[in-house]
């Protein structure tokens, strides 16, 4: 692979295996270990999770009315999948970056997006002041924009490196 396509492919190196010095090369080690030990307690988590989803859904079926459930259980089962689907999302952070040595940033900006969704759908408009809702506001603007700027990047990247390859091939 050419030191350009590299440059294409692999955008930042953060915990490189080979490095001149010892001492950094152990603590990379050290780190690497630790995002390892991360990778399983979000497995935990996750696991943790989704008993939690369950057991709130059968307390809110169980209680009276029996088998149904008012808007405010459903807010809190949502909320609580959300949940489980934003530790799903950091999971695979933590997976990818193991995997690669790069910090998967679009799918960084993702998962906040996805937080910041829970929260707007868990969000009880009668106790929320007008601030709050403009910051939850411009936070959700600026992850916006931030995603659409990263995915054009990575589109216009995808093209360079597709271009790249066809003229290589001719």
């Amino acid at each position: 692979m050419s030191e350009q396509q590299r440059r294409h492919t692999l955008i930042h190196e953060e915990l490189p295996a080979e490095h001149e010095d010892p001492l950094i090369r152990v603590l990379h080690i050290i780190i690497r270990a630790s995002v390892r030990f991360l990778a399983v307690l979000m497995a935990l988590v996750i696991i943790w999770s989704v008993a939690d989803v369950v057991w709130v859904l059968y307390q809110r079926l169980r209680s009276e009315p029996l088998l149904l459930l008012n808007h405010n259980d459903l807010f809190d089962v949502f909320g609580a999948i959300m949940l489980v689907l934003i530790s799903i999302e950091i999971f695979i952070n933590i997976r990818l970056y193991l995997g690669s040595n790069v910090i998967p940033i679009q799918l960084v900006v993702a998962t906040a997006l996805m937080a910041i969704a829970r929260k707007v759908i868990v969000l009880d408009l009668d106790e929320t002041g007008p601030i709050y809702i403009l910051g939850i506001a411009a936070a959700v603007l600026a992850l916006g924009i931030t995603y659409w700027l990263v995915a054009k990047k990575e589109t216009l990247t995808y093209g360079e490196r597709r271009s790249l390859l066809e003229d290589k091939d001719t």
